[in-house]
């Protein structure tokens, strides 16, 4: 299958946190167009990526295929990704990998509704089932629209925002709206002087609402708590995130895991002595390079962050 070609982030610093070794297995929880897993791969370790995106697994177990039993690929969410382990028989691994946000395939496809670029159906969805963004529109009141874009896209103007959305959809239903359509009016109820510099000011208003679509905080907060039973003694785990919300959750999950003491907050010392069951991998979150953001624009929001289990 063509017609998937995703430009991979942050590889090279990906590679050195994770040190993938001959005989090792990693599970690779946003398979995409198979750039991670291919240098995993490369490196002799053995892969199961996952995705929910059913024509990302079929580009990816395309592009993949000359590496045999190796890489095994399942269309799921990475949500999921202890079930999926179970169902294979692989438990503990000695990686996890998850590249948050959206393929530039999915981007650059009108018909998928990501982008406002050209117009395209209210979907926004990554695979085939559930809410469409047109039916969410359509089911939820302004207030929920608002907490949504003030949550989720951090959209100053998220009450106008959505009472002009609401407006829209009341007069004409939203399954008569587009993505390009949906752009004029957020950013016709956000005042000009307020329009970001850097980016179109519905950039926050669509993701957010991509991101309630696909419920993708939630995704990523299961992956994080399974993290300490998918992983083995030694196992190390990255993510790499676009949006502020996902970094944060992704470095307080992160530090929860690497802290020790669980002792009531003011004591003077330690008492219950415990031990952190994993160890950090980078202090700060990495990111990309300056050659690398130019080369691809759509990494320069990119964080990386990793951490290690003890063994």
């Amino acid at each position: 299958m063509t017609g998937f070609a995703h430009e991979t982030v942050l590889q090279s610093e990906v590679l050195l946190l994770l040190a993938p070794a001959p005989g090792e297995v990693f599970l690779d929880g946003t398979l995409g167009g198979g750039g991670h897993s291919e240098a995993l791969l490369e490196r002799g370790a053995q892969v199961i990526g996952i995705d929910r995106d059913p024509r990302a697994v079929a580009a990816a177990s395309a592009r993949l295929a000359r590496f045999g039993e190796a890489f095994r690929s399942v269309r799921a969410d990475f949500r999921d990704a202890e079930g999926v382990l179970a169902s294979l028989g692989v438990a503990p691994v000695d990686g996890a990998l998850v590249d948050l946000g959206v393929s530039s395939p999915q981007l650059d496809e009108a018909e998928r509704g990501f982008s406002f670029s050209r117009p395209g159906p209210l979907d926004m969805r990554m695979s085939g089932g559930g809410e469409s963004l047109a039916e969410l529109l359509e089911r939820a009141d302004e207030r929920e629209i608002a907490r949504i874009l003030r949550e989720y896209g951090e959209e100053p103007f998220a009450r106008p925002v959505a009472r002009a959305v609401k407006r829209e959809v009341a007069r004409h239903g939203a399954r008569s709206l587009d993505t390009a359509r949906l752009a004029e009016i957020v950013a016709a109820a956000i005042p000009r002087r307020a329009w970001p510099r850097s980016i179109h000011p519905a950039t926050r208003t669509f993701q957010a609402l991509r991101i309630a679509v696909n419920d993708e905080l939630g995704a990523l907060a299961a992956w994080l708590d399974g993290l300490p039973r998918i992983l083995g003694k030694g196992g190390r785990a990255a993510a790499i995130s676009f949006h502020s919300l996902e970094d944060r959750m992704v470095k307080r999950a992160f530090q929860a895991l690497t802290r020790a003491c669980v002792c009531p907050p003011g004591l003077p010392v330690c008492a219950c002595g415990a031990k952190a069951q994993f160890t950090p991998l980078t202090k700060r979150a990495l990111r990309p390079s300056e050659a690398e953001v130019e080369r691809n624009p759509r990494a320069r929001s990119a964080k990386l962050r990793a951490v290690a289990r003890v063994r």
